[in-house]
């Protein structure tokens, strides 16, 4: 019997954590250590000769700033060098002024109301702002094409503070996923201009149905912790707000090919018609991905698309939007056992199955196909200089299934009846089965926007319908029994309905303090019926009303910093397979607190947050996997996560720049109750599964001139369990692992107006690591009935891919 457990407290593992540690302390204590002479740049801001209050003041590259007074003025204390300052205004176009400080300055701007864009009215009343009490990061259309060979959004977003990404397939390519303090993507919510993403019933988010969406992605906002209401399901540890391409006035095109390891290429085409008799422009772009994968036989094949209509004029924005994509992808979900992992840690067991003759074969076409559509309709209008509003209408259709190869299978799990050959009665056969998808997803968001003075205030509400059909066929069978072509031996359906209302505000209650509040009241219900894939009846009628309060402050310390504390709480329902593995699992709650300090001038920038986030029944991942690669999850009654997060950038020359950030946390089930030898035992306090207590990550970035960009990216990960027993069999490695980017933009003087290669080299040291996999018993719920002993366990492991490469060019007409 191998050890079920281990019931100490995990210790902080220092020697593995102290070089990029120290190494980070040293660079962050060199950001305070850069003392020059200070001077003074203030002014007045007016509109029509009249002074304006409530104009954000933002200095270009940082978030630091302030806001002009009743009397619109501003005064900013700033280093000797050289500025840009921002001036916005809800009702007025940014503008700009660039200078060089060697002297107090008074600069007084004149600015004129006029149409802004309006795109940015879609994710409003999702995101923050700068000076927000939520810890949040912004990632912009720039940094994502830096990377954009190929890989999936959240491989993208690697390098983000908390961090942890993986992939089946080993390369980026096909099926990712993304875990942010530990939290799974079935905890985190993603929204696509404002419209729900997770899937209704499992929660989950699959980018593998939207390959090269980064191609298509003007901007998003990662927000850590509960941050602040949006729409669909709650956000648990973390929230992506994504905003599609915006407007653009002027005609363009470009084509993006990129090819690399594994027979992996990238085609992309893109067209924007520009403002046409300055009201509308359509825009779209077609894709197309492939490639072999790491892993033996992990296939893709994904196509995508995204097309734009819109009309625009001074105040009004209307936008029709159809997105979507088709996915072939060969399973990879099963991973590997320890021994493959170290004899040949590339094999794949998909598809495994043993022909007539005895001999070891792979069926072919053990494959995941999908294919999702969404159609967006968004109306974004502006009232006057105070009210703006958005209403936005969704419907997504999702349609598709996976194949399997299966040996021996019982009749009876089929509905079939055995068959009489030659006098012998046959109760199995081979077969090959699809468990299919066919899903309907409806949803309308509106909400309103009012901006005067030291008030900031969103209300609105969304209301969401999902209907989804489960079925299974048999396309092919051994001995066919009484099946006949279509037949389903299993059928049900499920239908949730997700409505919620939200009002928040920050208010600015003087120079120094403002204040955040947010309310939001979600009521769902959740219904199913007929049969499961395992053909036992399943049948939910749940409903669940959530109240889910918050609150912040934010201190103004000075020019370039201020503090945050805030307070919120989230309520998030189980999903369709937690309630199939327990009838009676409970709803998750959880209490986030929050405290900051941000500190942003031009050439430093040092964010430094603390989290408590406090969990009952929190629906934790126990290790294993259900059948179709789905994680399990299960209730920990009370448990918590408690860590710090650093995230800094300095810019040691023009040229040079350094980006460290770094987690440390503590996560741990307050008591843990399992069967062991059929008994039930308390191992009292121990770690929750896939949650390292180190994370960190660093760019060196080096810009010799405009338009080249090298950048060694670094990312480190410490040792987690995927268990939440602490059994040490269920143990992944830290691991360390180092990219390397390049970027080049020649501007010819015809016929394009500029050429891009990139070129990315991934884990340069040839890093063996695996970043994810399962861990449990064969019969972890049910011990054998003789004996009430569980059986030994198993451990799973989805290796990554040692060096690897993706080049590039985009040419941009």
């Amino acid at each position: 019997m191998k050890i079920l457990f281990n019931n100490s407290s995990q210790q902080f593992r220092w020697r593995q954590i102290k070089t990029p540690f120290i190494f980070t302390v040293f660079l962050l204590a060199g950001l305070l250590g850069f003392a020059q002479e200070q001077f003074t740049v203030s002014g007045t801001v007016t509109m029509n000769d009249n002074p304006l209050q409530g104009v954000n003041v933002i200095i270009k590259g940082t978030k630091s700033g302030t806001q002009t007074g009743v009397d619109g003025v501003y005064k900013l204390q700033l280093d000797e060098g050289n500025y840009t300052l921002m001036f916005s205004y809800v009702s007025a176009q940014t503008v700009e002024k660039s200078f060089s400080l060697n002297q107090d300055l008074v600069l007084d701007v004149a600015i004129e109301e006029a149409a802004e864009s309006l795109d940015e009215i879609l994710v409003k009343s999702i995101r923050v702002d700068a000076t927000s009490p939520i810890t949040h990061t912004n990632v912009d259309k720039e940094a994502l094409e830096k990377r954009n060979l190929g890989q999936d959004l959240p491989v993208l977003l690697n390098y983000l503070p908390s961090v942890v990404t993986t992939s089946d397939a080993g390369a980026g390519v096909g099926y990712t996923g993304i875990r942010v303090r530990g939290i799974n993507a079935q905890s985190t919510n993603v929204t696509i201009n404002g419209i729900p993403y997770n899937d209704a019933e499992s929660l989950g988010t699959f980018w593998v149905n939207l390959s090269d969406f980064a191609s298509s992605v003007e901007s998003l906002q990662l927000q850590r912790g509960v941050g602040t209401s949006t729409n669909g399901a709650g956000a648990f540890g973390a929230s992506i707000n994504v905003l599609t391409d915006n407007v653009s006035n002027k005609a363009s095109a470009e084509i993006s090919n990129s090819f690399g390891s594994y027979n992996t290429r990238k085609h992309t085409v893109k067209f924007s018609t520009g403002l046409l008799n300055d009201h509308i422009e359509i825009a779209g772009r077609l894709s197309n991905i492939k490639s072999d994968g790491y892993i033996d036989r992990a296939t893709s094949d994904l196509k995508s698309y995204f097309l734009q209509g819109s009309y625009k004029d001074d105040n009004t924005l209307i936008k029709a939007i159809t997105f979507g994509g088709i996915e072939l992808t060969y399973q990879a979900w099963n991973g590997i056992s320890a021994d493959s992992l170290r004899t040949n840690r590339t094999f794949n067991p998909s598809g495994q199955y043993t022909d007539n003759d005895g001999n070891i074969r792979f069926y072919d076409n053990e494959v995941d196909d999908y294919k999702q559509d969404h159609y967006q309709l968004h109306w974004n209008e502006r009232y006057n200089s105070q009210w703006t509003s958005t209403v936005s209408l969704n419907y997504t259709y999702g349609r598709g299934f996976f194949e399997q190869y299966r040996e021996a299978e019982d009749f009876a799990d089929y509905d079939l009846t055995p068959l009489e050959i030659g006098g012998e009665t046959v109760s199995s056969t081979d077969l090959i089965r699809r468990r299919w998808l066919d899903n309907d997803f409806y949803v309308l968001n509106a909400n309103a926007n009012y901006k005067q003075d030291n008030l900031n205030m969103s209300f609105g509400g969304s209301y969401s319908y999902y209907d989804g059909d489960h079925f299974g066929e048999i396309i092919w069978a051994e001995f066919a029994s009484n099946s006949e072509i279509r037949d389903r031996y299993y059928e049900g359906n499920a239908k949730k309905t997700d409505f919620n209302t939200f009002a928040k505000a920050t208010y600015r209650l003087n120079d120094k303090f403002s204040f955040y509040g947010d309310l939001q009241l979600r009521l769902l219900s959740y219904e199913t019926s007929g049969l499961n894939s395992d053909r036992i009846p399943f049948n939910v009628d749940e409903n669940f009303s959530f109240f889910n309060p918050k609150a912040g402050l934010t201190y103004q310390l000075g020019t370039n910093s201020d503090l945050y504390v805030s307070y919120a709480r989230a309520n998030r329902e189980p999903n369709r397979d937690d309630f199939e593995n327990n009838p009676n699992v409970q709803p998750e709650q959880l209490n986030d607190f929050e405290l900051g300090w941000r500190y942003d001038t031009k050439s430093a920038r040092l964010y430094v947050n603390a989290y408590y986030m406090l969990y009952n029944e929190q629906l934790v991942l126990t290790g294993q996997i259900d059948d179709v690669g789905s994680p399990i999850r299960a209730n920990s009654g009370d448990s918590y996560r408690l860590g710090l997060e650093v995230d800094a950038a300095l810019a040691i020359t023009d040229q040079f720049s350094v980006q460290p950030n770094f987690t440390i946390s503590s996560n741990k089930n307050k008591e843990l109750f399992t069967s062991v030898n059929g008994e039930i035992l308390n191992l009292g306090k121990t770690d929750i599964s896939f949650s390292p207590e180190f994370i960190a990550a660093n760019a060196f970035v080096f810009q010799p001139k405009e338009g080249f960009q090298i950048s060694l990216l670094s990312k480190y990960v410490g040792e987690q369990f995927m268990s939440n027993t602490e059994n040490p069999d269920s143990k992944l490695d830290s691991y360390f692992v180092n990219d390397f980017n390049i970027t080049y933009e020649w501007k010819p003087k015809s016929v394009f107006k500029s050429v891009v290669f990139s070129g990315l080299v991934n884990n340069i040291f040839g890093e063996e690591y695996v970043s994810n996999g399962y861990f449990g018993s064969f019969d972890y719920e049910n011990p054998d009935s003789a004996t009430g002993v569980s059986t030994d366990y198993f451990a799973g492991y989805y290796p990554q891919a040692t060096t690897n490469f993706l080049v590039g060019a985009t040419l941009k007409f």
